[in-house]
């Protein structure tokens, strides 16, 4: 791991102005140490992808270094026809909705799909972890409870439309689903919200589960480990 940041250090101050695309680039050509890079340009994002698919925090980063990982060995699939971003934040959601269909049919429960009158989730959320707690703004609490307590579909377009930022077409693109589909699921999200959201929405919303530092170290540092097995054996 010193090594791999060393030597992202001896590509000077420039290297961080490369595009994404441009690092990928690079990483494919034999500099597997820039990855660092690009898990540490978009940790943000695909833990709040990835978080609002997977109700357990706990599992939260282990689906990242899997998704990041997942994507590092198939970098050569990557054709640039859609930005990195974009690919990525795919690769991340798709894995964390086959870690959440495998805990579902675990414990046997259904999950509701758009067709299902029920759009809310009844199933009681977990309480805040210590992380949560430390936030100390109560009005973040009730938005992530309430996100909580939206099914999985809906959940997920709000969180990357209107915690990401993301388009309507950059979330369809991520979700693999049409830009009529995300509009419509994002509509019926606030729907849900609005009574008690309406006039809440706003800042507080753009650091719900935030991803701190302490998160971002650990996550790269796994990748990065196991990076560097994989490019031993090469």
């Amino acid at each position: 791991m010193k090594r791999m940041a060393q030597a992202i250090e001896a590509q000077g101050p420039d290297i961080g102005k490369l595009t994404d695309e441009e690092l990928v680039l690079r990483v494919r050509a034999g500099e597997p140490a820039l990855y660092e890079l690009l898990m540490r340009r978009h940790n943000q994002r695909l833990y709040r992808a990835i978080r609002a698919v997977l109700r357990d925090d706990r599992e939260v980063e282990d689906v990242m270094q899997q998704a990041y990982l997942n994507a590092f060995l198939h970098l050569d699939q990557f054709k640039g026809t859609a930005r990195f971003s974009t690919w990525l934040t795919r690769i991340a959601v798709n894995q964390a909705i086959r870690r959440s269909r495998t805990e579902i049919r675990r414990h046997e429960v259904m999950t509701p799909s758009d067709s299902d009158d029920r759009l809310i989730d009844r199933a009681p959320a977990p309480g805040l972890d210590p992380e949560h707690t430390m936030y100390g703004q109560e009005l973040k609490e009730v938005i992530e409870g309430l996100l909580e307590s939206l099914a999985e579909p809906y959940r997920l377009v709000f969180v990357l439309r209107e915690v990401e930022g993301l388009s309507t077409a950059d979330a369809a693109e991520c979700l693999g689903i049409n830009e009529d589909t995300v509009k419509t699921r994002l509509h019926r999200a606030k729907g849900l919200l609005r009574s008690q959201l309406d006039h809440r929405l706003g800042p507080a919303t753009s650091s719900v589960y935030a991803f701190h530092l302490s998160r971002c170290d650990r996550v790269v540092a796994g990748v990065m480990a196991r990076i560097g097995g994989v490019a031993s054996l090469g």
